[in-house]
């Protein structure tokens, strides 16, 4: 795939690189230029919860959370 540098200097990455590494605006990525002039960018953040499912897996113990009351408007009521 190829891209240009636009008047601004930007550089659109294509839609189908976004989708295949899942990558949002707001992403922080970091440029490198090698020697011989390659430029590489790697994405630094990671996606919305990266490695919550492994963590609370690795939870020494059973989760428990304490009972919470919940604040509704008075005028919402339950059966």
């Amino acid at each position: 795939m190829t891209t240009i540098l636009s008047r601004k200097g930007q550089i659109v990455l294509p839609a189908a690189i976004r989708e295949r590494l899942d990558l949002r605006p707001g992403d922080d990525f970091e440029i490198l230029v090698e020697d011989d002039g390659v430029i590489s960018l790697r994405r630094i953040s990671q996606p919305p919860n990266f490695g919550l499912v492994d963590h609370l897996l690795d939870c020494p113990g059973p989760l428990e959370l304490p009972e919470r009351r919940r604040d509704l408007p008075r005028n919402i009521q339950f059966d």
